[in-house]
């Protein structure tokens, strides 16, 4: 592919050109907050109070923004919402699952519960890319839900099915809409996310708030005898999680910036200020891919376009890889389409650590360029 050299004007250019899914924006204080404790907190013991406090600190934070009723905890584990959906199927599914798909992410979780031998195979509510599925009622001991499909922009509303049986848990997965979305923890059982994305942190860990019916759940598993290995183990991490600690290293850096986006989101106001924020964003950048002849939101109906992940198609004139390696070369990176959606598209993060203001820019910065490919 050949890229033209086009320079974006400084006036049109984002105070900060991250606009990456994940790993997304960390703010630059929590950068300068981790650098001045790096002597005292890198490299020290997960096992010590000073790291155990700041675990606590998070587990507190997260209940918080997600205004978690009395009951419910907050578990924590290494290895990303991809390790939580093999966990899930050894420590919260009892004999099988339903799932939502409606991209790339919603698709593995089914396809890690189908490959578990000790598990009946799933049932499968799907739909093409761009939009999502509807509720159906089911007898799975467990249904799955995505929260917001990061490979597409698509966010599905987290409640619970009409007709549901009562012993059914709701398992959310929330990794990119955890903290941009709406969300009410009466309508879930287990919500599932990873720090990268609204959290502005890094990679490497599992977030989980559960309710009591998903403890007892993983409670009642554990005592059963099945086979689960050690890392994968549920109710290990939720024994660790209530002693502030994770069962094998975690990652500090990680655990130091989540600590601190929690803190800037629940000292500005909680999950009403980060929603209202992302709702911003993603006003201004529909908004202008609406006023385009030659851009279009690939969500269609505005009801499902996610306000944390924009996709928005170009006409097949211009060439979207090409309009992103123009921004990356001007420090605007990170707006390239999902690689396995194939389509002609820029992919944009709108989490609440990105500006809306600098989302304009971004909109700016993209007129801008396709105006000079001509």
């Amino acid at each position: 592919m050949s890229v033209p050299e086009i320079n974006i004007p400084a006036d049109l250019l984002p105070q900060d050109g991250r606009f990456g899914c994940g790993p997304s924006k960390v703010p630059s204080a929590a950068m300068a907050a981790l650098a001045a404790v790096s002597s005292t907190w890198m490299g020290t013991s997960h096992r010590q109070d000073p790291v155990k406090k700041v675990v606590g600190r998070v587990r507190a934070g997260i209940g918080s923004l997600l205004s978690l009723p009395a009951g419910y905890e907050v578990i924590l584990g290494n290895g990303g919402s991809t390790a939580f959906w093999d966990v899930a199927t050894f420590g919260l599914i009892e004999q099988f699952s339903q799932h939502y798909v409606f991209g790339e992410f919603s698709s593995k979780f089914a396809e890690a519960a189908k490959a578990a031998p000790h598990l009946r195979d799933p049932e499968v509510v799907s739909c093409a890319p761009g939009a999502r599925p509807a509720l159906v009622a089911s007898l799975a001991d467990v249904t799955c839900l995505t929260h917001n499909e990061t490979s597409t922009g698509v966010m599905m509303p987290v409640e619970r099915a009409a007709g549901a049986p009562e012993n059914q848990l709701v398992c959310v997965d929330a990794t990119s809409g955890a903290g941009g979305l709406a969300v009410h923890a009466t309508a879930f059982d287990c919500y599932y996310f990873a720090p990268q994305k609204s959290f502005a942190s890094d990679g490497g860990l599992w977030l989980a708030a559960c309710s009591p019916a998903a403890v007892e759940r993983i409670e009642r598993i554990s005592a059963s005898g099945r086979w689960i290995p050690a890392s994968l183990d549920l109710f290990t991490a939720l024994d660790n999680s209530r002693k502030d600690q994770t069962y094998n290293t975690p990652a500090l850096a990680t655990l130091f910036l989540l600590a601190q986006q929690l803190d800037w989101m629940n000292e500005n106001g909680g999950l009403a200020f980060t929603t209202a924020r992302c709702a911003d964003s993603a006003n201004r950048m529909y908004s202008w891919a609406e006023a385009r002849s030659w851009a279009t939101p690939f969500v269609t109906d505005p009801s499902q376009r996610s306000n944390v992940v924009a996709t928005i198609d170009l006409d097949a004139s211009i060439d979207a890889n090409v309009v992103s390696a123009v921004l990356r070369a001007n420090g605007v990176v990170d707006t390239d389409s999902y690689r396995k959606l194939g389509r002609n598209q820029l992919r944009m993060a709108m989490f609440p650590a990105i500006d809306p203001d600098d989302v304009t820019q971004l909109t700016r910065c993209i007129d801008h360029v396709v105006a000079a490919l001509g």
